[in-house]
């Protein structure tokens, strides 16, 4: 299989390409510099620009751009950012797909389209939510509508937190948990929808070969866990103590807008597209992705 990825250089990006290649298939890479390698091809999203020599004759292009939700303080500059690098790669892959022919497109996309869900259990039938995440997530989805108007098969992964060893949130809060800080955020009832590192790339190439697959896909574990359960996981994988709780206002203090928007809410979203398709977790439980991770 021949697969153009564009975000190649991010956490799950760098992932997603050294796996494709380990499996055997051939990789193409957008970058928004000169290309410097053979299997590199240059693109520049404010500009509309897309060299097309990327998407000949490939079976499948994977989108995981978009800058890092929780990376900085959402600002209004930086809330923009957060839109247009999600809304302006994905419309500029999406018509070149379609232009080029291409068959299939992956385009990432998250859960915050459900909204906060409290204790409440969704899946890809349920209705999306309110909220600046929520509206982001559904205009970046909106974004992708030329290929699938082109008959093109996209899939809308809509992704949960990654537990991975090499960065993301389980990199921000080790340290912190590692010298006994760690601790429950408000109330702790809030829900996290995870998925490991290995699960989300397998749940690409699984997007990938399946056929039947079309339109959104959650791509979450099976079990989701209240924030109460994911400090008390990686306190015991740690084995560090988590006595403190971080009341909401200290919370909202540090974070600022992302605090209610991310930190405070949550979504228990479940995977029922992706297990009724057949797929198969290697982690079904926060703990067993936790343990996956940090043995690495």
């Amino acid at each position: 299989m021949r697969v153009t990825v564009a975000g190649s250089s991010g956490l799950i990006g760098t992932a997603l390409v050294a796996s494709l290649r380990a499996d055997g298939h051939e990789v193409r890479r957008l970058v928004r510099r000169p290309a410097a390698a053979p299997d590199e091809f240059t693109w520049s999203p404010p500009d509309d620009e897309i060299d097309l020599r990327a998407l000949a004759d490939v079976d499948a292009v994977v989108n995981l751009c978009g800058a890092g939700i929780g990376d900085r303080r959402w600002s209004g500059p930086y809330k923009q950012i957060l839109r247009t690098s999600r809304t302006d790669t994905t419309r500029v892959v999406a018509g070149a797909v379609a232009r080029s022919g291409v068959p299939m497109l992956v385009n990432a996309s998250a859960v915050g389209i459900y909204g906060d869900t409290g204790d409440r259990a969704v899946d890809e039938s349920s209705p999306t939510g309110s909220g600046f995440l929520a509206d982001l997530c559904r205009d970046w989805e909106l974004a992708a509508e030329p290929a699938s108007a082109a008959g093109v098969r996209t899939v809308l992964l809509r992704s949960g937190t990654v537990v991975s060893p090499y960065g993301g949130l389980l990199g921000r809060l080790r340290p912190l948990f590692g010298l006994g800080l760690g601790g429950r955020l408000g109330s702790g009832r809030q829900y996290l929808s995870w998925i490991s590192l290995e699960d989300e790339l397998e749940a690409i190439k699984f997007a990938l070969r399946t056929e039947s697959l079309n339109g959104p896909v959650n791509s979450t574990g099976p079990s989701p866990v209240t924030n109460a359960a994911f400090t008390a996981d990686l306190g015991r994988a740690l084995h560090r103590p988590t006595p403190w709780i971080v009341p909401r206002f200290a919370v909202r203090a540090l974070v600022g807008e992302f605090a209610d928007a991310a930190v405070l809410t949550g979504q228990r979203v479940l995977p029922t597209v992706l297990e009724g398709a057949g797929f198969v977790f290697r982690h079904n439980t926060f703990g067993e992705a936790l343990d996956a991770a940090l043995s690495q």
